[in-house]
């Protein structure tokens, strides 16, 4: 797919006026966003609300974006600073994989709460670093950029965070095996990772 347009193509194009291109980015990165979303505020409605508000922030804002800026780390400040505006405290939900097979079905049923009261036990700070890189993918650097912080910052509040999750996951009976993560989502939903 080399001929495929980076996301800060298809905003300079949109910048342009090519509505199709705002259409090929909504594509791209609705649903991470959303699923992002959702393991930050556990609440689906909220988190469509707050996907569609950052999608018409980026709307608004495309005139005055400059090439320099990532469009994925733009993105995520916008939703990130949304989540932080909500009220009360933060609730993680697990979405299960859109391709898992009955058995792994039911495995994610048994895991999803006790991976939520894991995920819920961690401190926000490391819990939105998991999140950003584990689920929506996003490079440690682009973390770093989005939080203020520096990457090192961002790797050890990472290590904190897996390291939480097998103490609290053990905690809660579920071994190494058991624990192993889902698949990665396919390659037209995953953002790209250093």
């Amino acid at each position: 797919m080399s001929d495929e347009k980076t996301d800060e193509e298809l905003l300079a194009e949109f910048q342009q006026g090519d509505a199709g291109a705002f259409e090929r980015l909504l594509r791209r990165h609705r649903r991470p966003l959303y699923t992002f979303l959702v393991r930050m505020l556990g609440d689906r409605a909220k988190a469509e609300d707050l996907a569609q508000e950052s999608f018409l922030r980026i709307v608004k804002g495309a005139a005055g974006w400059e090439h320099r800026a990532r469009f994925q780390t733009w993105l995520y400040t916008i939703a990130r600073n949304l989540c932080v505006g909500e009220e009360g405290p933060p609730v993680v939900e697990t979405v299960a994989a859109d391709t898992a097979g009955p058995d792994r079905g039911a495995e994610n049923a048994r895991m999803r709460p006790l991976l939520q009261e894991a995920l819920l036990a961690l401190p926000v700070e490391q819990r939105e670093v998991f999140v950003l890189r584990e689920q929506a993918g996003v490079p440690f650097k682009e973390i770093a950029e989005l939080l203020g912080v520096n990457e090192n910052t961002v790797k050890s509040r990472m290590r904190y965070a897996l390291q939480g999750l097998r103490k609290s996951l053990a905690e809660r009976g579920i071994t190494g095996e058991e624990a192993e993560p889902e698949p990665e989502p396919p390659p037209s939903v995953r953002l790209g990772r250093a």
